[in-house]
C-alpha cells in the first residue's frame, strides 16, 4: 500500500512539477515517508501538504523537499549541513544521494525524534547535533551545500562561510509567514544570488534567525 502511494507521489507531485533528477526521484521512491510522521496521520504520509510533527514544527511537502535537494546540485560525493532536522525525512533524502550529511535541531525533544526516526534505518553517513543552526557547523565545513529548512530573515551569511569554492545555500527568506526560495553559490569572485519560487516555512529561530537558541551541538 505504501509503495503505491509512494510511487504516486514521486509521478504526480515530483516529475509533473519538473523535478528530473534521477538520484532524488530513486530517493524518494526508496525513502518511507510515512516513518517519518506521527502515526495518527501515516495515512496522510504522502499527500501534497506539510504535516504537523509536534512542537509548533512540520515535515516539509514532498516538492518542498525535492525542490530544495534539486537546487542543492547534490553528488554522491557531496558534504552537506541541513538546518533544521525536524523528523529527520529530509536528511534521509540528502543521505541517499551524498557522501556526508550534517544536521541540527534546535528543539531537543524534536531532535529525539528526528533521531529515533533515522536509527530504524542503517544510515552510517548522518550525524545529528542540537543547537543554534543558524551558526552552522564550522567545525566540520566547508560544506558542498546548506539547507535551511526553516524560513530566515536574510540569508545567513555566516552559513555563506561555510560554503566550499562552488558550494550552494539553499534558502527561503523573507517573513515569518511567506518566504521566497533563494540559492546563492559560492564562487571565486563572490557570491551568486537565484531568487526562485514562493514557499511558507516555519520561522528559523537562532542568533541569525528570528530569536536567539542554544548554541551546542552535542
Amino acid at each position: 500500500m505504501y509503495q503505491t502511494a509512494r510511487d504516486l507521489m514521486v509521478t504526480t507531485q515530483l516529475e509533473r512539477r519538473g523535478i528530473r533528477n534521477k538520484l532524488i526521484l530513486e530517493a524518494f521512491s526508496q525513502v518511507p515517508r510515512h516513518k517519518f510522521v506521527p502515526r495518527n496521520l501515516q495515512d496522510q504520509a504522502y499527500s501534497d501538504c506539510a504535516l504537523p510533527i509536534g512542537e509548533g514544527q512540520t515535515i516539509s511537502q514532498p516538492y518542498m523537499v525535492a525542490k530544495m535537494t534539486s537546487l542543492a546540485l547534490l553528488t554522491p560525493k557531496s558534504r552537506v549541513l541541513e538546518i533544521g532536522t525536524g523528523s529527520g525525512y529530509q536528511a534521509a533524502i540528502l543521505a541517499e544521494i551524498s557522501a556526508e550529511v550534517y544536521t541540527i535541531e534546535r528543539i531537543p525533544k524534536i531532535a529525539k525524534y528526528g533521531r529515533q526516526n533515522l536509527q530504524q534505518f542503517n544510515y552510517n553517513n548522518i550525524q545529528l547535533g542540537v543547537g543554534d543552526g543558524t551558526l552552522g557547523w564550522a567545525a566540520e565545513g566547508p560544506f558542498d551545500a546548506i539547507l535551511v529548512t526553516a524560513g530566515s530573515p536574510e540569508i545567513p551569511k555566516v552559513l555563506l562561510g561555510q560554503l566550499s569554492n562552488e558550494g550552494l545555500l539553499v534558502v527561503p527568506v523573507e517573513d515569518k509567514l511567506s518566504q521566497v526560495l533563494y540559492s546563492v553559490r559560492r564562487t571565486s569572485e563572490g557570491f551568486e544570488k537565484t531568487r526562485g519560487e514562493r514557499c511558507v516555512f516555519v520561522p528559523l529561530i537562532g542568533k541569525y534567525g528570528w530569536e536567539k537558541a542554544p548554541e551546542s551541538h552535542d
